[in-house]
């Protein structure tokens, strides 16, 4: 760490405090190709090796932060689907809780939202889906395909609520994408941001390359998101741990049945990892069909969400 320059924090600008380990881009593209059947060197092509780095919020990011292309995603999302992991009807436990928050004729914006899956949840709010990935009027109720920054266009502080799921973790720039997100929002408007957290069940699994670029970019932590919402200016409510559902349950199980269990070395070229991962990813499979999503209340869950307000002025 003393012979090398730290990169900074995506949230703070502050150094990170230490770099956790190298993984090198072959063995990423290996693991994305064997676990998913996705290619991923064109998203990292040009790179040779990427570090993963602790920050001194405790979230972990990757560096450089290489985004998947549209290639990748395409490919990646076709294979989800034909394995029926993620369909057009897959609630998130997320969803529900934020959809108990969402009053009656509220606006709600849906930024990253896939095929609109959440629309389902708020049947009684006015809802707008906005994905650049997704074909315009593909999703549930209609999505828009365009970005935020896009959509922001005459629409600033349109919003009752604004959700983000499982997406803020994607981008390189989560400070950038949050401050639109409070843009979006009206004063005293409600903000709902779902993402991936460590330590936790996803993180112990050794070799899984969904939570690794160019899909993962950073694992976040409760005080990562406490920063990233007073960034922009936004009043935390709350961040909690979100319960495993049917949509995420397998991967409690992965990690359970995984005879490694990882801890500051999540990647590793050697055969008793990729053992390890087809392991836990067999037996995981199994006891996920016979016992579904745990029901454990003492676990970090599948995920973070915080809830927070964009201030009233004045």
């Amino acid at each position: 760490m003393s012979q090398e320059a730290a990169p900074l924090c995506p949230v703070t600008g502050r150094p990170a405090v230490r770099r956790v380990q190298w993984v090198t881009t072959r063995l990423l593209v290996d693991l994305w190709r064997i676990v998913f059947g996705t290619d991923a060197r064109t998203s990292l092509a040009g790179v040779d090796r990427i570090g993963l780095w602790e920050s001194p919020t405790g979230l972990y990011f990757f560096d450089p932060p290489v985004e998947g292309d549209q290639a990748f995603y395409g490919e990646f999302s076709a294979r989800l689907k034909r394995r029926r992991l993620f369909t057009d009807e897959t609630v998130r436990e997320e969803f529900l809780i934020a959809a108990r928050h969402i009053p009656f004729g509220a606006r709600v914006l849906d930024v990253g939202c896939g095929q609109g899956n959440f629309r389902q949840c708020v049947p009684h709010a006015d809802y707008t889906g906005l994905d650049p990935h997704v074909a315009e009027g593909s999703g549930a109720g209609g999505v828009r395909g365009e970005t935020l920054a896009e959509h922001l266009v005459g629409r600033a502080a349109s919003y009752d609520a604004v959700v983000c799921f499982q997406v803020i973790e994607h981008v390189r720039d989560p400070k950038a994408l949050f401050a639109e997100i409070v843009e979006a929002a009206k004063p005293g408007g409600l903000i709902f941001i779902g993402v991936p957290h460590v330590p936790s069940a996803l993180t112990r699994i050794p070799n899984f390359p969904i939570n690794a670029p160019p899909h993962h970019l950073t694992w976040w932590s409760k005080t990562a998101l406490a920063e990233l919402a007073r960034s922009a200016g936004a009043i935390v409510e709350s961040v909690n741990n979100v319960p495993w559902g049917q949509e995420d349950g397998r991967i409690f199980w992965i990690e359970r049945c995984s005879p490694i269990k990882c801890s500051d070395v999540y990647f590793r070229g050697a055969l008793a990892w990729h053992a390890s991962a087809l392991i836990g990813h067999g037996l995981g499979s199994i006891a996920f069909r016979l016992l579904g999503a745990p029901k454990t209340t003492t676990d970090e869950g599948g995920g973070l969400l915080m809830i927070a307000r964009r201030p009233v002025a004045g």
